[in-house]
């Protein structure tokens, strides 16, 4: 098991969490100028990196807010869990080592 810091409630077991998918992916500005074939990526084509990775976490059986985290996609260690669209954060969180 997996014990998640909820920004808001503090550590809880990763059964109240349920995943996002990856972080900090832009809204395209005219969705509906998109090909099929661009929008396809927008919708399904993801990074699968090993390593640090940004994801999104909803707490759905707490108080229901997202968030962000960094996760080590190997170790599944959280490196940083953060609020707000902090891009330049994820980077460096992700190298201190801990959690905020």
């Amino acid at each position: 098991m997996l014990l998640i810091t909820c920004p808001n409630c503090g550590p809880r077991d990763e059964t109240e969490f349920h995943y996002g998918g990856q972080a900090h992916v832009a809204y395209p500005e005219n969705p509906a100028e998109l090909t099929d074939a661009e929008w396809s990526r927008y919708l399904f084509y993801r990074e699968n990196p090993k390593g640090a990775f940004a994801e999104r976490w909803v707490h759905t059986a707490g108080c229901r807010k997202w968030f962000n985290a960094v996760r080590d996609t190997v170790t599944y260690e959280f490196k940083s869990i953060y609020t707000g669209a902090a891009p330049a954060a994820t980077t460096a969180a992700a190298t201190n080592g801990g959690q905020k």
